[in-house]
């Protein structure tokens, strides 16, 4: 399958989930409120690197276009009107990694929703204990594999970006291609490219920096996983509290 039908294909299955929600005002809400915990979570376990002057950005850039409650109703409709013309207007690395932030984005999506049916089937747990609520539904959802897998696409991404900033020329195109980018409507899609290039960029100056921070992520997230996935719902409990109260 092309680049152009893969973008094409994720980008439908998101929209089908978002009308989906658009028709069950109780389910969008549960995923609202799955998508706002995750991105509070991931403030908290990571408050050290986003206070850190050479971790902060890629930090925050993951934040927003990976983990954050954004909607990207703007994004998605961009890649599904441009899929067609992507590989003749971006190198192919780029185009590359245009495909697998869609890819993973449909994935991330359909494991949001799963976790909203959830999020809404316990809804008897207390009101106020967000984390005990979090944990009930990840281990409703399950698809531990499924997790693994978005876990590996989004270090996948980090090296895609830094890989990028090692092309020769490419910031030069990329700030060439604002202006026709944007009048062709992929001003979304550009500035994710140029964000990601110039906060891994950034990132890739110090030695070992990406490894560092990918390794981070990785290691953070898998304890993540094992804790949501295996220990008792108590420490599970425990923990998620302690991490959201790190949150800034």
């Amino acid at each position: 399958m092309d680049a152009a039908q893969t973008i094409r294909d994720a980008i439908a299955d998101v929209t089908a989930l978002r009308l989906h929600r658009t028709g069950d005002p109780a389910l969008g809400a549960a995923v609202g409120s799955v998508k706002t915990f995750q991105a509070r979570r991931f403030r908290g376990t990571y408050a050290d690197l986003m206070a850190s002057p050479a971790f902060g950005p890629a930090a925050r850039f993951f934040l927003e276009e990976l983990y954050s409650d954004t909607d990207y109703t703007d994004r998605d409709q961009q890649f599904g009107r441009i899929a067609g013309t992507l590989q003749t207007m971006f190198p192919q690395p780029v185009v590359t990694t245009a495909v697998a932030l869609a890819v993973l984005h449909a994935q991330t999506e359909e494991l949001d929703q799963d976790m909203g049916r959830a999020w809404l089937a316990h809804k008897d747990v207390d009101a106020a204990n967000d984390p005990a609520r979090y944990t009930a539904a990840w281990r409703t959802v399950g698809q531990r594999h499924a997790r693994q897998q978005q876990l590996q696409r989004v270090l996948a991404m980090g090296n895609d970006l830094a890989r990028l900033t090692r092309t020769p020329g490419l910031r030069m195109m990329l700030r060439m291609m604002r202006g026709p980018a944007n009048a062709a409507g992929m001003g979304a899609l550009q500035q994710f490219l140029e964000a990601g290039f110039d906060t891994f960029g950034q990132l890739a100056r110090q030695r070992g920096g990406v490894e560092q921070f990918l390794a981070t992520i990785e290691q953070r997230e898998r304890a993540l996983m094992d804790l949501l996935f295996d220990a008792d719902p108590v420490t599970c409990g425990t923990q998620l509290n302690h991490t959201l109260g790190q949150a800034r």
